[in-house]
């Protein structure tokens, strides 16, 4: 067992895959000589070779499009997105190509790549350079969507998805790279589509993903401190595939459920999984479902307006006390 920061995980799960597969590749902007932006990729160009870690132009659309063709010729590549928001400039070859092209080649061509991004806020970075884009990328289907929150879900969760055959957005939380936490010695292979009950607990279920989890936890702890409320709380990991089996048998246990989502409030993750336990666990609900979310406004690069956009530990420990104090 050996602790490492969230950052250095990104390394060792890389240099992991690459250790075990030849296939596996990484490319994108200033990865190889500098270490990468967020320094989550320092010492790979040395270890593997400029063949197999390259940088390149600062153009997304050539660094997803130079992806795309080597998965499709039986490479797995890594390719990175400096900032999440860049997505949108490649948009359309993440949804219309990589996403598709699986289905419409009927199996014919697999695409095993991922996309990692530095994704979301926390750091004052300014609207343009802080958006939180999971949901962007889990309304398209043929993609898949990973966001850990721990060092060790970092190397795990990244070994799961480069050795899957389709596309996988992997959402690193930048706020979290600093980060440390224990990292089993050893390969280490989690499963996509397994969420992490972080938490046990009776009175109520609070879902939450990446930067929210040591949140919802912290406002957890304050409340058994504070008044013996006993939340159970789960770290999501992954949104596509989802695991619907984890939250429906937990909020058949508490009977509430809350969401704690750094996104945006309009079509952020949290209302697909209301819709999903409103359709499938109607029935084990004592109390409407609620989402604690950030208000649908660009993220400020002022640290006291980004910090009351984003979900903190007080407005989740106040917003579930005060609703819990309503449902008795």
């Amino acid at each position: 067992m050996a602790e490492m920061t969230y950052r250095a995980a990104v390394t060792a799960g890389i240099a992991q895959e690459m250790e075990r597969d030849p296939n596996v590749v990484f490319l994108g902007e200033d990865v190889a000589a500098a270490g990468g932006v967020f320094k989550a990729t320092g010492g790979l160009v040395d270890r593997f070779g400029k063949d197999r870690v390259r940088d390149t132009p600062i153009s997304e659309q050539a660094i997803i499009g130079a992806a795309m063709g080597a998965a499709m010729t039986g490479l797995r590549p890594i390719a990175e997105l400096m900032f999440s928001d860049f997505f949108a400039v490649s948009w359309d070859m993440v949804a219309n190509q990589i996403a598709k092209t699986r289905y419409m080649t009927d199996g014919q061509v697999a695409l095993p790549l991922v996309i990692r991004t530095a994704n979301g806020g926390g750091l004052g970075f300014g609207a343009q350079h802080s958006q939180s884009i999971e949901n962007w990328a889990m309304a398209i289907p043929g993609l898949k969507v990973v966001a850990p929150s721990t060092p060790r879900d970092v190397v795990g969760l990244l070994a799961a998805a480069i050795r899957d055959p389709d596309p996988v957005i992997f959402c690193e939380q930048k706020s979290l790279y600093p980060i440390k936490g224990e990292v089993p010695d050893g390969e280490l292979v989690d499963k996509l589509g397994t969420a992490k009950i972080v938490r046990p607990g009776s009175d109520a279920t609070v879902l939450a993903l990446a930067a929210m989890v040591p949140r919802a936890l912290e406002a957890a702890e304050r409340l058994a401190a504070t008044d013996g409320t006993n939340l159970e709380v789960i770290d999501l990991r992954s949104l596509v595939p989802l695991d619907t089996a984890t939250i429906l048998d937990s909020v058949k246990k508490t009977g509430r459920l809350f969401t704690v989502e750094e996104n945006p409030r309009l079509l952020g993750w949290g209302a697909e999984i209301a819709s999903l336990v409103a359709d499938e666990g109607f029935w084990s609900l004592d109390a409407p479902i609620v989402r604690i979310t950030a208000p649908h406004v660009p993220l400020a690069a002022a640290p006291a307006l980004e910090s009351a956009t984003m979900p903190s530990v007080e407005r989740i420990a106040d917003t579930i006390r005060r609703r819990l104090d309503e449902a008795r």
